[in-house]
């Protein structure tokens, strides 16, 4: 069974991306290369500064969701571990 993966990456300009996959070193391959979302083209190099583990497509859809509606101030909560 696949492991999926919810992730936060900030871009050069400063902004956080959320994204889910279940391959993420060849996801973060993938923005840094320009061949991933839309919105990190452009704004590479990115790095992870957030992720967890999700047992199911459907869970880590959820939660990325969740994570996309959270305040800027949340997620840098986030990112700092707090």
């Amino acid at each position: 069974m696949k492991s999926w993966t919810v992730y936060m990456v900030r871009c050069k300009d400063g902004t956080l991306y959320t994204g889910i996959t279940v391959d993420l070193p060849a996801r973060l391959q993938a923005h840094n290369e320009g061949k991933g979302a839309k919105y990190t083209r452009g704004r590479g190099p990115v790095n992870l500064v957030w992720s967890e583990e999700c047992l199911s497509e459907s869970e880590a859809r959820k939660r990325e969701r969740e994570v996309k509606r959270f305040s800027r101030e949340t997620k840098e909560g986030m990112v700092m571990g707090v």
